[in-house]
């Protein structure tokens, strides 16, 4: 049975403007070693700069893995919840969203599971890298939980950690890893989280 593998990976660390910083880069590099024995189909990534410059990094070390932008994985609100839907925590973080923006991000949201969380249609199995940002992957896990739509929130990822997809013909998806850090030392682990106490 033939299986699509994601591989999605939030960027490395960036700075207030949204670059990437030298421990970004570091952690991009180093997700990209960990990925290097693997037979990379392709990088996508989202338009924005800390994503490709996460994704160029990393893909250094897939040399024949072609790199592409994929604008579904840019970093939007995928869903924005009903107020019995929200825990009290998150109500202030979605003042603001009119019905509008709502729409136009979960119609995002939609098209990306539409792009990337399907079974393969190539007779043999392929393996794809995504970066993007922390709602997509939530977004994502979410989706192959078969969770409510609003149990996006609080899926969080931490900078280049990995979380693995995996997608076959007529079965659910199965989510092997989510937000495994293994890759990385201590010090470049935990970045895009909160501050708090850390295993």
């Amino acid at each position: 049975m033939t299986t699509r593998h994601l591989y999605l990976a939030r960027h490395g660390a960036a700075d207030a403007f949204g670059d990437l910083t030298d421990l970004g880069r570091r952690q991009a590099e180093l997700l990209g070693e960990r990925l290097a024995g693997l037979p990379v189909d392709a990088v996508w990534h989202s338009p924005l700069p800390r994503a490709a410059a996460s994704a160029r990094e990393l893909a250094r070390h897939l040399p024949d893995a072609p790199v592409a932008e994929a604008a579904e994985l840019i970093d939007h609100v995928p869903y924005v919840p009903r107020p019995a839907e929200t825990p009290p925590s998150w109500a202030g973080f979605f003042d603001g969203y009119d019905d509008a923006e709502a729409a136009s991000g979960h119609k995002l949201a939609e098209a990306l599971l539409a792009r990337f969380a399907q079974a393969p249609t190539a007779p043999r199995d392929t393996h794809e890298v995504l970066v993007t940002h922390a709602y997509q992957i939530a977004w994502l896990v979410r989706h192959a939980l078969d969770a409510p739509p609003s149990r996006w929130l609080g899926l969080n990822s931490a900078n280049a950690a990995l979380t693995v997809i995996d997608y076959r013909p007529g079965l659910p998806p199965t989510l092997v890893m989510f937000n495994d850090m293994s890759h990385l030392p201590a010090h470049l682990r935990w970045t895009g989280f909160p501050n708090g106490t850390r295993p």
